[in-house]
């Protein structure tokens, strides 16, 4: 991996990544494909309607279908999906631990059960860096012990603990292979944990952080705190961050999330609100959010946003998109979904251009006047 920042304005910074596969400018959202498919997306409508530089796949999910060793046998998650720029796969440790019925965490690894079948697993600093292997990703996350908000400081120390303790395996048994022949294109980063007590935050960053990886991530957010505490607690870590490496947020968030944590120097993304919260009706928009099965609406012949280049803006109505989502039909489904996502990639795409322009703040400010006004249509 190739990685170098290409400016900084206020606090926010635009960087370059270069994997294997593709040329990442950041800041960037990355869309999630959970099992291999952005939900309602295939791969042609990434390229030709989205453009992604990245995207996510889920360890967990993969492992247990079709199985990480059928992804190899296929030729890696590029191949099996025929999705030719980069992916990014989580370690797994987060679905493991919110779907299970039954789970077991000890300073070895996570047990678990099955979400599908029932069965029973073991997840180990070294067994999801193998399935990632399988998987063929460019960017792999190692092994966390991820932590529900509110949680005691007794947690929170056995957190940390186990989280440097299996980034240092990970690492070590990452550059051991790597040393065999495999995974010598693939990266790793480490997760810092902490919940939102600053203290926690900076011991778990002050030890991952002085070790080799390629990038580090902050976990733990997004999962109860409330969005002050998250800004507070992303602005507190960053600086205890290298200035040289990606930093990931993980699992984050709102249109607001995104353009306050690039304010805090933040240059990775993902979640799945746009995809997730297309398909049930709400569309992200330039001046706020609209639901569209909402009743005025059904004679709207302007577009979700007039402020849009995505096709469906260029092309369908409110009236129409309101139709769809009512009747059900799949439609819908698809076109909501290349809404939402070109509106959060084309976010990143104007905070990048206000970076290197050195008017970040303008943008800011631009950002909340256009929510404050309201639908102009």
């Amino acid at each position: 991996m190739q990685f170098s920042i290409d400016a900084i304005s206020s606090g926010a910074r635009a960087c370059t990544i270069v994997t294997s596969y593709s040329t990442i400018q950041t800041p960037v959202f990355m869309p999630v494909g959970t099992v291999g498919a952005v939900k309602a997306l295939d791969a042609i409508d990434l390229e030709r309607e989205l453009d992604p530089q990245i995207i996510l796949g889920n360890t967990y999910h993969l492992y247990l279908r079709p199985g990480d060793k059928i992804i190899s046998e296929l030729g890696g998650l590029h191949n099996f999906t025929t999705f030719n720029k980069s992916f990014l796969t989580d370690s797994g440790g987060f679905q493991a631990f919110s779907l299970s019925d039954s789970v077991k965490i000890d300073n070895e690894g996570i047990v678990f059960q099955s979400h599908i079948d029932g069965s029973r697993h073991k997840f180990t600093p070294q067994k999801v860096i193998d399935i990632q292997y399988n998987l063929k990703s460019d960017i792999m996350m190692v092994l966390d012990d991820l932590v529900a908000l509110p949680a005691t400081k007794q947690r929170l120390t056995q957190s940390i603990k186990r989280t440097t303790e299996w980034a240092k395996i990970s690492l070590a048994y990452h550059k051991y292979r790597q040393n065999q022949g495999i995974g010598i294109k693939q990266n790793i980063f480490a997760i810092i944990q902490g919940g939102t007590d600053y203290e926690f935050r900076k011991e778990s960053a002050t030890a991952l952080c002085q070790m080799d990886f390629d990038g580090f991530a902050i976990g733990g957010l997004s999962v109860g705190e409330s969005n002050r505490q998250m800004y507070d607690t992303v602005e507190f870590t960053t600086p205890f961050m290298p200035k040289d490496k990606p930093r990931y947020l993980m699992g984050v968030g709102t249109p607001e999330d995104l353009v306050e944590n690039v304010a805090r120097g933040v240059d990775m993304f993902d979640c799945v609100m746009p995809t997730r919260n297309a398909r049930n009706g709400t569309l992200f928009t330039s001046f706020g959010k609209v639901t569209i099965k909402a009743a005025r609406y059904k004679l709207d012949e302007n577009p979700i946003d007039s402020e849009c280049g995505c096709m469906v803006c260029q092309r369908y109505s409110r009236a129409y998109l309101r139709h769809l989502f009512r009747a059900k039909e799949l439609t819908y489904f698809r076109l909501a979904t290349i809404h939402n996502l070109y509106y959060y990639l084309d976010l990143m795409r104007q905070m990048r251009e206000a970076i290197i322009a050195e008017r970040f703040d303008n943008f800011y400010k631009d950002f909340y006047a256009k929510r404050e006004r309201g639908d102009s249509n």
